[in-house]
């Protein structure tokens, strides 16, 4: 049954089901950014550092251990984003879902209100019909 309120219905469930893509594209992305900071983690312990050598050696060991902090570093940041992105399109969608939750309770309210105007009108009309009869049988009646 539509009611006045139905095309706004319709807009906020997309509206909402747009915030449920955007929380499953953040988890996806906060699930992304962990497994790249537990492979760098991992890259880190599999780095050994040499035992003896010349010095260009230990330079070069030195500089691939800084290179693999900043990337554990960058993918920190990247959890830290990610995780901050999720509690934002969770707000999002909460905030969707009520006014698609609110809408539809509008609706309901809408279409509860119209069904109870029809058993009304019905119940008039089904007196009426009643009476009319009534009327008729009466007139029957006497005439005979």
């Amino acid at each position: 049954m539509k009611t006045r309120f139905s095309s706004l219905v319709t807009i906020k469930k997309n509206s909402m089901q747009k915030s449920e893509r955007v929380v499953q594209k953040a988890n996806q992305n906060l699930a992304n950014a962990k497994e790249a900071l537990q492979e760098s983690l991992r890259s880190l312990e599999e780095i050994t550092s040499p035992k003896e050598g010349n010095m260009a050696e230990f330079l070069a060991n030195r500089s691939l251990l800084d290179a693999q902090r900043a990337l554990i570093a960058h993918n920190e940041e990247w959890v830290t984003y990610a995780q901050k992105e999720l509690l934002e399109a969770k707000e999002q969608l909460k905030h969707a879902m009520i006014e698609y939750e609110k809408f539809k309770y509008l609706e309901l309210q809408e279409i509860e209100k119209i069904l109870k105007a029809q058993k009304l009108q019905e119940a008039k009309d089904l007196d009426e019909v009643a009476l009319m009869t009534h009327t008729k049988k009466t007139k029957i009646r006497q005439a005979s």
